[in-house]
């Protein structure tokens, strides 16, 4: 807004006066209206008629209103932070934990079912296992929930669910380990019941037999003359006959009824099967009863009472069922009761996230009035800075400083335009005037500032770009070092389950072979009951040959062990990640992580094919390198030839070329100053294009899930700390060579490093 000054023009400016003399003092402009800022004599008239002190006056009030307007604003937002805290603090991590307790808690009774239906030891265990995760992870949750602000009834009653829950899991993981072991004896049992049972018929049928030709013929034996007929055709020998032919049949109930309690399914059943036992085993001693003192009743006997034992001793077939059923019963309680306290920790948990809730609104509410206060307030504050600023604008501004600091704005502007020569005199000795001399100093000195401003901004650019580059080096040095840390943990994982596959193979084998030498050793005694004392040459011979067999099994046995044990050494060295540089064993080192990249593709494909050919220089020797390290880019070279390799076989399988042989070849060679190792593959080969970015971080050929593209990228970095080099030769469709060069002299931080240890 400009000032109307009382002259003929009424609005426009007077035309500034010359400058004056240098010795004659400045001269002020004339108002009508107002009086001029100097009297005759050019002394001040006061303080309050400066410009400054109107200003100040203005500057004050504006910063009141702002101060007010800030201590409504701080209080405010006082009011919304401590109910925002109240909820950030205290309700959602109460609802966090609240949930994370009936999501956990919920998936342990889901995994009870599955803990009590395992059906080998290995799946007990891995559900074991997998349960012990979640009952961790339970019992974070729950810690969470009673360190907030919750009911501690509430939450006192959700322990007392929760520890009910986990010990009944831990009841049913017990009772199903026990009931394997009653799965085992179960077993032994019915292995003996058949034993017996062929010993029972082995006695009984051939002393049948022999009563039954000895009743009709009365011949006893064959070069006896016969008894007479009302000797041997007497009532007494019909009733052995049948006592015998009773023993016989009584023997097939009662292991019939030994076998049915094995393959028992309902529990009703079993007390019938038992007292039919009873009551057979009954009818066996007294018809062995009348066999007292005969070869028959010595030789019958004790396996009448080993299968007597075994349905009515103790540890019994029956009793090991009904322990069986009796488990599956608990089972069954301890699963409802953990449905009802998995709804019972859900109801409690929900009462909880509804008082939270509630404090939440509360605080919500609290909020929003705080909010509508301030807003009425600022408001009205914002109406008294307004009505304050026009009166400043129309009392001040527009009678005193509009038309003068518009010329000196003018100049400025010309000044800022690259227009150096301008000047605006200005008279008066108010800061208007200081302004424009100033202003003229500035101009003399203008483009030498401006040149040297130039130069301190380009300055400043160029330190803050350095230090923004150096914290992003940073923040990807440390990156790539969790990244290399993820890379060997996964490495790691997928090694133990080859290591795990591979294991299970020498286990197998040990298995087998031990029965085979079991079977083995029950012939030779077989054997050895049939000929007695007297051995002919031809037993001697089935002997000897049957005890070379046993060695050849003990041998295999050894060998295999030896062959686990190898594989799990091999998977503790990869697992070991010292990170110091050591003399080791290069070509040992190759060999090693070349045969845990095959065990690890062979657990994953068991259609793995892959002929590792070993060409090493016997001449390299031991290098001071990083083990682990160089280590893993040999294993990630061999693996990428054994990906390459396969899916080139695969493609010439499809093709019908059944006769390529997936091949790769490792060779080291010693020179004067390096060593080389190269591995060679008759794999599917690389294209130039993909040879020159292998080596760039998440570059890969392979689909998502299988592969992150980070391998040579991190294989190239080791190699380079080293002091080495990697180089690629291939040929699409026939062929990838990869050569690793590696100084023999100790590069300076393996040095560094062996100074710092002995330090």
């Amino acid at each position: 807004m400009n000032s109307s000054l009382d002259d003929p023009t009424e609005g426009e400016a007077t035309t500034p006066a010359h400058d004056p003399p240098d010795d004659d003092p400045p001269v002020n402009h004339v108002y009508d209206d107002d009086p001029p800022a100097f009297d005759e004599t050019g002394a001040s008239l006061g303080i309050w008629s400066r410009i400054s002190t109107k200003l100040y006056l203005g500057i004050g009030l504006a910063v009141s209103l702002t101060l007010a307007a800030s201590v409504v604003g701080w209080y405010s937002f006082d009011r919304v932070g401590d109910a925002q805290r109240r909820v950030n603090e205290g309700s959602v991590p109460e609802l966090a934990a609240a949930f994370g307790v009936a999501q956990y808690g919920g998936v342990l009774a889901n995994s009870a079912p599955s803990l009590a239906a395992a059906s080998t030891p290995l799946e007990l265990f891995q559900q074991s296992q997998q349960i012990d995760q979640t009952v961790e992870t339970f019992e974070e949750q729950m810690a969470a929930l009673e360190q907030s602000d919750s009911d501690d009834a509430a939450v006192a009653r959700i322990r007392e669910s929760a520890d009910t829950l986990i010990a009944n899991i831990a009841e049913i993981g017990d009772e199903v380990s026990e009931r394997f072991q009653i799965s085992e004896r179960r077993v032994a049992q019915q292995s003996e019941l058949a034993g017996l049972r062929a010993q029972a018929s082995e006695v009984l049928v051939p002393a049948i037999d022999d009563q039954l030709f000895y009743t009709l013929t009365g011949h006893s034996e064959f070069d006896v003359s016969p008894a007479p007929r009302d000797q041997h055709f007497s009532e007494d020998e019909v009733i052995r006959y049948r006592r015998l032919a009773e023993l016989e049949a009584d023997t097939n109930i009662t292991s019939d009824l030994l076998a049915s309690a094995f393959a028992l399914s309902d529990e009703s059943l079993l007390e019938p099967l038992r007292e039919r036992f009873e009551a057979a085993a009954g009818r066996i001693d007294r018809n062995l009863l009348t066999l007292e003192g005969t070869q028959l009743h010595t030789d019958a006997a004790p396996i009448f009472n080993r299968l007597r034992e075994l349905g009515l001793g103790p540890d019994n077939s029956f009793d090991l069922a009904a322990g069986e059923f009796e488990i599956v019963e608990h089972h069954q309680v301890l699963l409802d009761e953990n449905n009802e306290l998995s709804l019972a920790l859900v109801a409690e948990v929900d009462a909880l996230v509804q008082s939270s809730q509630d404090r939440a609104a509360e605080a919500t509410s609290a909020s929003e009035q705080a909010i509508s206060t301030a807003r009425t307030l600022l408001l009205a504050i914002s109406a008294a800075s307004v009505v304050a600023a026009l009166f400043i604008i129309w009392f001040f501004v527009g009678k005193s400083l509009v038309q003068r600091i518009a010329l000196l704005s003018d100049w400025m502007r010309r000044m800022a335009g690259g227009d150096l020569e301008a000047t605006a005199p200005i008279s008066g000795r108010d800061e208007v005037a200081d302004m424009a001399a100033t202003l003229e100093v500035f101009r003399r000195h203008a483009l030498e500032v401006q040149r040297l401003n130039l130069v301190e901004e380009l300055a400043s650019e160029l330190q803050g770009k350095n230090e923004q580059l150096e914290g992003v080096l940073a923040e990807l040095q440390k990156a790539q070092d969790q990244i290399v840390t993820r890379e060997k943990l996964a490495a790691l994982g997928e090694l133990t389950a080859g290591v795990a596959h591979e294991i299970k193979n020498p286990l197998n084998f040990v298995k087998n072979f031990a029965e085979a030498s079991e079977e083995l050793i029950d012939e030779l005694k077989e054997l050895l009951d049939d000929v007695g004392a007297d051995i002919s040459d031809d037993n001697k011979e089935y002997v000897n040959e049957i005890a070379g067999d046993l060695t050849g099994n003990i041998e295999r046995i050894r060998s295999h062990g030896e062959r686990a044990d190898r594989i799990v050494r091999d998977m503790l060295m990869m697992g070991r990640d010292s990170g110091e540089w050591q003399l080791t064993d290069i070509n040992g080192l190759i060999e090693q992580h070349a045969q845990l990249s095959f065990h690890s593709a062979r657990a994953l494909d068991p259609d793995f094919q892959l002929d590792i050919q070993q060409d090493f220089d016997p001449n390299v020797g031991q290098l001071k390198v990083v083990a682990q390290d160089l280590g893993r880019v040999f294993l990630n070279m061999v693996t990428n030839a054994g990906h390459a390799t396969n899916d080139r076989h695969r493609a010439e399988t499809a093709a019908g070329n059944g006769d390529f042989q997936p091949t790769l070849q490792i060779k080291t060679l010693r020179s004067d100053d390096h060593i080389e190792v190269r591995i060679r593959d008759n794999g599917t080969g690389m294209p130039p294009e993909v040879i020159e970015k292998i080596f760039n971080p998440f570059f890969t050929t392979k689909p998502t899930n299988q592969g992150t593209g980070l391998g040579l990228s991190i294989s190239s970095d080791i190699v380079r700390r080293h002091g080495g080099s990697i180089t690629v030769d291939s040929q699409p469709g026939s062929f990838t060579e990869m050569c690793v060069t590696l100084p023999l002299e100790t590069p300076e931080e393996a040095e560094q490093s062996a100074g710092d240890s002995w330090t």
